[in-house]
């Protein structure tokens, strides 16, 4: 049974109950960080957090002040962050959460193999029966009340017996973290033997491994047997093997992509671009957003459903350690749907004569750049990276 709490647009929060779990979806920044505060606030044993951003701005330090409470009161507080992506993350803000009694520690603290790999996970845990997850950092412009310098974003809010899967995983990378940090073969193990069980609720993880990892395989999978397809996702360059699933898809029943149109990021908003043409090509609805930076992660494929941290890019899709919730549901499915369908007012529709118009051969040039930086580059590495492709409002969103 599904009910909205509140209209497009934003703010706007949806509930929905499946298989003996209660989800809440939260697209208003502000209203994120409001219940985020909420959740630390009422947490009676445990905060676990895994965080790609964690930034030193208004938001970030309410976090911690409110962590800082919780350990106070006798909470157990730990946070794994990842090193790179909060590199500009001076360590004193979590000086006052470890005085308290909590623990930061880093994914990936020393220059070796493993170093590119990211943890981009968006993970949190209340006393191991809520998870949060969704694209959101910790940082101000994920945390905000919608405006052109926010990104457009959701998170989720779990409840139900599928949680204690979420709460064992990081268990695991917490452990991972602390003594075998920088261990490829462990990580790629880790997430080779993640089981990939079924049923209407199910934690993926993504990363490293030689072959497609739990996330990747599920996602292939219901692809393949896919009619229907809605896509809303921040980053987008699959390789050759997911791109043409997508074809068939587009070609054989219905596929709708909706797309960043602005972003801090221009390469990957380049790299998209190149593989329009051929979506297009194949009867693909392919919609760009342009009110703000476009920052969801939402896949709909039939009645399944996933939402997490992943992009829909060979970074997210084999590099990245990831986590992704499939929800096998056609009426959550339906209502998601139609949230993507929602979209259209904000979108800038993409024909194959608009398109063509664009794609002049110095354009295509840097777009083919972009997709092989991206695919190979982290995310900040290719933001500096954007080969001229950068527009003039993209400066200033």
């Amino acid at each position: 049974m599904i009910d909205a709490a509140a209209s497009v647009p934003p703010p706007q929060r949806l509930t929905a109950d499946v298989a003996g779990h209660r989800l809440e979806l939260l697209f208003d920044g502000a209203d994120r960080l409001t219940r985020l505060c909420a959740l630390i606030d009422g947490a009676a044993r445990s905060i676990d957090i895994i965080m790609y951003i964690f930034d030193d701005d208004p938001a970030g330090r309410e976090v911690v002040a409110r962590l800082v409470d919780a350990a106070g009161r006798g909470v157990r507080v730990r946070a794994v962050i990842d090193s790179f992506g909060s590199s500009d993350t001076p360590d004193s803000l979590f000086a006052p959460l470890r005085a308290a009694g909590g623990e930061v520690i880093f994914f990936s603290r020393r220059w070796r193999s493993s170093y590119l790999i990211r943890n981009h996970q968006k993970l949190i845990l209340f006393d191991g029966t809520i998870a949060v997850t969704g694209g959101f950092n910790i940082a101000e412009h994920y945390l905000s009340p919608p405006g052109r310098k926010c990104w457009f974003d959701l998170g989720l809010v779990v409840e139900g017996p599928s949680v204690a899967k979420a709460a064992a995983w990081f268990e695991q990378i917490h452990a991972y973290t602390v003594a075998n940090d920088g261990k490829l073969l462990m990580l790629r193990r880790m997430i080779r033997e993640w089981p990939a069980a079924g049923g209407p609720v199910a934690w993926l993880v993504g990363g490293p491994t030689q072959r497609l990892s739990p996330w990747a395989r599920a996602v292939r999978r219901d692809l393949d047997q896919a009619r229907r397809l809605d896509m809303a996702m921040a980053y987008f360059s699959p390789g050759q093997g997911m791109l043409r699933r997508l074809g068939r898809v587009a070609r054989q029943g219905h596929a709708r992509l909706v797309m960043a149109g602005r972003s801090d990021n221009a390469a990957t908003v380049g790299a998209s671009r190149l593989l329009y043409g051929y979506l297009l090509r194949k009867r693909a609805e392919v919609w760009e957003y342009q009110p703000c930076k476009l920052h969801l992660k939402l896949i709909v494929i039939d009645n399944v459903t996933y939402i997490g941290s992943a992009n829909f890019d060979a970074r997210s899709l084999f590099v990245n350690v990831e986590v992704m919730l499939r929800i096998d549901d056609a009426e959550f499915a339906a209502t998601m749907r139609d949230f993507v369908a929602g979209l259209e007012p904000d979108c800038e529709v993409i024909t194959r004569q608009s398109h063509k118009a664009r794609a002049g051969w110095l354009t295509r040039l840097r777009w083919t750049l972009a997709w092989f930086v991206v695919g190979v580059a982290d995310y900040t590495v290719s933001r500096r990276l954007n080969f001229g492709l950068a527009e003039p409002d993209l400066e200033t969103i």
